[in-house]
């Protein structure tokens, strides 16, 4: 574990986590976010594209040499050898990237923004883990209003994620965001504060 704190924010699809995040973030807070670093990886001339072309061929490239996600997705979507060796090339890759940009960090902590913190395992990379809550019920209506996505979308999406029963039980601290935004600010203040004390107390 590296002097730099880190803190593991996660939680189901609609629970308001980037929100959460860039509170932390005007707080001058570094985030690493998980689903940005997983599209740097495969950018054009990474070693991460270079692979998947190779592998795949030159159909799951677009025109102007990036990744035609969807080609991909096709590719990998009914097949289960071609999905686990993708995640193989990719999982170590994102997962490299994202502790160099946590220890390139200047903030007193870093929040590690990782919406499959615990099911990939990724919760053993950081000293303490926060979860942002809400209720299934109000997981599909925000991701529905958000997204724009049908009921049953959202719902294949949150069975393919942790429960929220054990995402709790995960959870070293807990952000309930089913109230309003001054509930919310008061939360991220009180657990900044936190944050920051464990911080100095490691350094």
């Amino acid at each position: 574990m590296s002097s730099t704190y880190i803190v593991g924010l996660s939680g189901g699809i609609g629970s308001g986590k980037t929100t959460v995040a860039n509170l932390f973030a005007a707080k001058g807070i570094e985030l690493v976010d998980a689903d940005i670093v997983a599209r740097e990886v495969v950018e054009p001339n990474t070693p991460g594209l270079n692979a998947i072309a190779q592998h795949f061929g030159a159909e799951v490239l677009n025109p102007n040499g990036e990744l035609n996600r969807q080609a991909l997705r096709d590719r990998v979507f009914n097949n289960e050898s071609e999905r686990l060796w993708l995640n193989k090339l990719l999982h170590p890759l994102i997962r490299k990237t994202m502790l160099e940009q946590v220890h390139s960090a200047q903030s007193d902590y870093v929040i590690l923004v990782v919406p499959l913190l615990f099911e990939n395992g990724l919760d053993s990379l950081v000293n303490t883990t926060l979860v942002v809550d809400i209720s299934p019920a109000l997981q599909r209506k925000r991701s529905a209003t958000r997204d724009n996505t049908s009921q049953k979308a959202i719902q294949k999406i949150m069975d393919s994620q942790m429960s929220r029963e054990q995402r709790l039980t995960k959870a070293e601290h807990i952000i309930d965001n089913q109230g309003d935004i001054a509930s919310l600010n008061q939360q991220v203040d009180n657990l900044h504060q936190y944050f920051l004390a464990q911080a100095r107390r490691q350094q």
